[in-house]
């Protein structure tokens, strides 16, 4: 999996030296070429400087971002093209959207970058007749794409309805697959994929769960924004709450990522959190983000560590033990359980032996130890002056496919 950050909100594009200084010390080390840095896509169409931003000049546009970059040693993997406000007219902006996603394919090819994120032709176009006309965009831009080895990722839309976001093009999981598999068909090759965008499903009230299912492999990208689900705005995650309530449905997200394998790009993008901090503040909140994407990767791939190791051990009897039982005791079966509390030491608990910690001296160096208790760091550091040569990992309950809801009163 490849951990990106949308640089929006954070780089300054004239003078980008502190702003990735920032961002390569928060340990990132992969950036989207956001075109979007490069125009005022949230004014009115009629504002767009159309006749100024050259598409041809895109990269030049773009080059001292690359350059400082690649200089701090940030790569960028990723090129997204900028989605337009859809409120009003005044340009030819189908037209427009269509010669920067030639020009952007381009861009990839000198950068060395092997994905490009893409709007649909959207403007002024019935529905009925959004294939037919963007068929042939699509098509006009695979044969760049395949000269320089570019896959074209489609994402999700929202419309504007009356002053309301309403789901738009790509919105439906079953939709989305057959545009890409019918684009791909058509050109002979898995040349099409598909990046989702999260906050635009929150705030069309998806199911992300099934969104993701129905799209599988096709699924290359996810963007990882948070918002109220009613402002189309790009907030760090956990942040939008509401009486103590997440307003994004992140536990079917990471669910659904889970069941799918999903191994893609994962898009941080932070640009309204970051554009109000202060420039003292950001390289804390830059550290902060990359620990929460650090933490997307880890739940995301809970079942891919499980996986990798032969035998395994629990750390602790309790909920969380439960839980993991519930959901990964038949497949990931492990070999006990044990706990601090020697009130428990020989017992039985969801059919396994709580043993002391001190058994853990006697186990094969390839079994790995799962602390399953939110005390992690406390036990792992206890573990670590043990001088166990067994590999350690956090098992986490946060997001599995099932609970035990009735919680033992002897913990916590």
């Amino acid at each position: 999996m490849e951990l990106v950050l949308s640089p929006c909100g954070i780089v300054d594009k004239k003078r980008p030296g502190q702003g990735l200084m920032d961002i390569g010390k928060a340990g990132f080390e992969k950036l989207v070429c956001d075109l979007s840095m490069l125009f005022e896509t949230r004014k009115p169409q009629h504002t767009w400087p159309l006749e100024y931003w050259k598409p041809e000049r895109l990269y030049e546009c773009f080059r001292p971002v690359l350059e400082k970059g690649k200089e701090i040693g940030l790569s960028f993997p990723v090129v997204e093209m900028p989605v337009p406000d859809t409120d009003t007219g005044g340009a030819d902006l189908n037209g427009f959207l269509m010669t920067l996603a030639q020009e952007g394919v381009k861009a990839c090819g000198k950068i060395g970058c092997h994905n490009f994120i893409v709007s649909p032709l959207f403007v002024g176009i019935p529905r009925d007749d959004l294939w037919n006309e963007n068929r042939e965009f699509f098509l006009r831009i695979a044969g760049e794409a395949r000269e320089k080895d570019v896959t074209v990722l489609l994402k999700n839309q929202c419309r504007n309805f009356n002053g309301h976001l309403v789901r738009g093009v790509w919105c439906d999981g079953q939709e989305a697959s057959a545009w890409v598999d019918r684009l791909n068909e058509e050109v002979g090759e898995e040349r099409f994929g598909f990046c989702m965008d999260v906050g635009i499903c929150n705030l069309c009230g998806q199911n992300m769960y099934d969104f993701i299912t129905a799209l599988g492999h096709r699924l290359r990208a996810v963007v990882l924004r948070d918002n109220d689900g009613s402002h189309d705005n790009a907030l760090l995650p956990f942040t939008a709450v509401n009486g103590g309530a997440l307003q994004t449905d992140w536990l079917n997200l990471i669910r659904g990522l889970r069941d799918i394998c999903f191994d893609g790009h994962l898009i941080l993008n932070i640009t309204d959190t970051a554009s109000v901090a202060s420039p003292i503040l950001k390289p804390g909140l830059l550290q902060y983000a990359k620990s929460v994407l650090d933490y997307f990767c880890w739940q995301i791939r809970m079942e891919s560590m499980l996986k990798k190791y032969p035998s395994r051990v629990l750390f602790g009897a309790g909920n969380m033990c439960r839980n993991y039982m519930k959901c990964y005791g038949d497949e990931y079966p492990p070999l006990y359980t044990c706990d601090n509390d020697e009130r428990l030491w020989n017992t039985e608990f969801c059919g396994l032996t709580v043993k002391a910690p001190e058994a853990l001296r006697q186990l094969e160096p390839d079994t790995v130890i799962l602390i399953c208790n939110t005390f992690y760091r406390e036990i792992e550091q206890q573990l670590r002056k043990m001088d166990l040569q067994n590999p350690i990992e956090y098992f986490n309950d946060e997001y599995m496919s099932s609970f035990y809801f009735d919680r033992l009163e002897r913990e916590g």
